[in-house]
């Protein structure tokens, strides 16, 4: 038995953004929000639900799991690998995009309703604490009091989750345990008895994946490593170019000259044919912007994310 790996954005769309598994998406968000009681959440409408795109017309992009519940909050649920450049300020725009995209031009305020943004990284985001899920809002300076709860946003760093299978003590942490390690599992693990985690499990074995979205996650996979490895490659190389010229300028010129090829590489495998003037555009640029673009290739929709700014 084989699971993918639900870091992979495709694969975590896939497990936790399906019309035919809300039970999944339902009990994730309320173990992290604590939602008990008559607070629980009855019934979710998942926004652009999951659909395997066409491996042919296949541009790989950020994956979100958008969805609203029975009370008219939105939940938007992201899986990030690597930190892009800007990347709190993006997760903030696109929750106060929602938030306002909720009303027309004219009605009233009223209609407006709370959206959660939870992000979940395969990276330390906040270095200057070591638990792994943490909750952010505004809050008046003096008193502490939160009056402003309409955007609210839950973070969970995986690299600071530490729990082996047999530490686990909540369906929260089982949540994370599955989402951390399930592609590098071979069975279901009996201790684990939450039949939405189960059923994300099941969700997840490859035996249930059609080839052409095996594929598709597998593609997705490797552009992931692909983009992590160039961008490491490039910078050493270029160190070690310049060590060998001796200069500093050759230093930065083999820099730059490898930024370009990377980017370029990376620009193809997530867009696929490039347009004509790309080449002359990366050409003609500095490395700082190169290493500006070489940032944003992973969180980009399109190359207007890359270039534009």
């Amino acid at each position: 038995m084989k699971f993918i790996d639900p870091r992979i954005d495709f694969a975590f769309k896939k497990i936790f953004g399906s019309e035919d598994a809300k039970d999944i998406l339902i009990s994730f968000l309320e173990s992290l929000l604590g939602l008990e009681g008559d607070r629980r959440i009855a019934e979710v409408t998942i926004l652009d639900p999951f659909l395997a795109p066409k491996i042919r017309e296949m541009k790989y992009s950020v994956l979100d799991v958008k969805c609203r519940d029975h009370r008219g909050i939105t939940y938007i649920v992201e899986m990030q690998i690597q930190k892009a450049a800007a990347f709190l300020k993006r997760i903030q725009y696109n929750a106060a995009k929602t938030y306002t995209q909720q009303i027309e031009k004219g009605e009233d305020y009223p209609k407006l309703n709370q959206v959660i943004a939870i992000t979940i990284t395969d990276f330390i985001l906040f270095k200057s604490f070591d638990h792994c899920v943490s909750r952010h809002e505004s809050r008046e300076t003096v008193t502490g009091q939160s009056f402003l709860q309409e955007i609210l946003y839950y973070f969970i760093e995986l690299p600071k989750f530490d729990r082996s299978l047999d530490t686990l003590t909540n369906v929260l942490e089982q949540w994370i345990y599955f989402i951390k390690c399930a592609g590098t599992l071979e069975t279901i693990p009996d201790t684990i008895r939450v039949e939405p985690i189960r059923h994300a499990f099941e969700k997840a074995m490859v035996a249930n994946m059609t080839a052409e979205e095996y594929e598709y996650y597998e593609k997705a996979g490797i552009a992931i490593t692909d983009a992590k490895g160039a961008i490491q490659l490039a910078r050493e190389e270029g160190r070690q170019e310049g060590r060998q010229e001796g200069r500093q300028e050759g230093w930065q010129e083999g820099r730059r000259e490898n930024a370009v090829a990377v980017l370029q590489r990376l620009l193809s495998r997530r867009f696929g044919l490039l347009p004509e003037g790309v080449s002359d555009k990366l050409a003609r640029a500095d490395l700082s912007t190169l290493e500006t673009w070489t940032d944003r290739v992973l969180d980009a929709r399109s190359l207007d994310d890359v270039f534009g700014g």
